[in-house]
């Protein structure tokens, strides 16, 4: 995702307002790693700027989508969440808090499954599933026995 001042200047080269309220999403947007659904960034968003529409929020997240500047992100049940990172990566996703992680897989492009002979494979999505550090330590304090999935491969189109 480019940065607040680039976002700005793409906005009014597409004929849209730049708003205080726009501004301060591109804000809380640009190098975010923490793959925010609409709602979360809302909260994030009134706190700085009490009186924010949760509309505005989901019109600048799809007008960023439509622009090219960040991407939806559906990892099976629970809300969308957004993702500025465009460069070639996948996710980690813990199961238990739902906290989404960035990573590198090598290879993931050239993956052919069988049985998708009659697709037309748009996309890989590479999306790994376990529990993430923090959860495994609540684990073991709660004496719960560790998870021994090792992975899940989501494959997108």
């Amino acid at each position: 995702m480019q940065s607040p001042t680039a976002l700005a200047a793409l906005y009014r080269s597409h004929g849209r307002k730049v708003t205080p309220q726009r501004q301060l999403l591109f804000q809380l947007m640009h190098e975010n790693d923490q793959h925010p659904t609409a709602e979360a960034l809302f909260a994030e968003a009134s706190a700085q700027m009490p009186g924010i529409s949760l509309r505005t929020v989901y019109q600048t997240l799809n007008e960023l989508a439509e622009m090219g500047e960040l991407q939806f992100i559906d990892i099976g049940g629970g809300p969308t969440r957004f993702d500025p990172n465009l460069d070639d990566h996948h996710h980690v996703v813990c199961s238990d808090c739902g906290h989404i992680r960035d990573v590198q897989v090598s290879g993931a492009a050239a993956l052919h499954p069988s049985g998708a002979e009659d697709f037309v494979i748009n996309e890989v999505g590479v999306v790994f599933q376990g529990v993430c550090s923090s959860c495994e330590k609540s684990r073991a304090k709660a004496g719960k026995s560790p998870l021994n999935k090792t992975f899940t491969h989501v494959y997108q189109n």
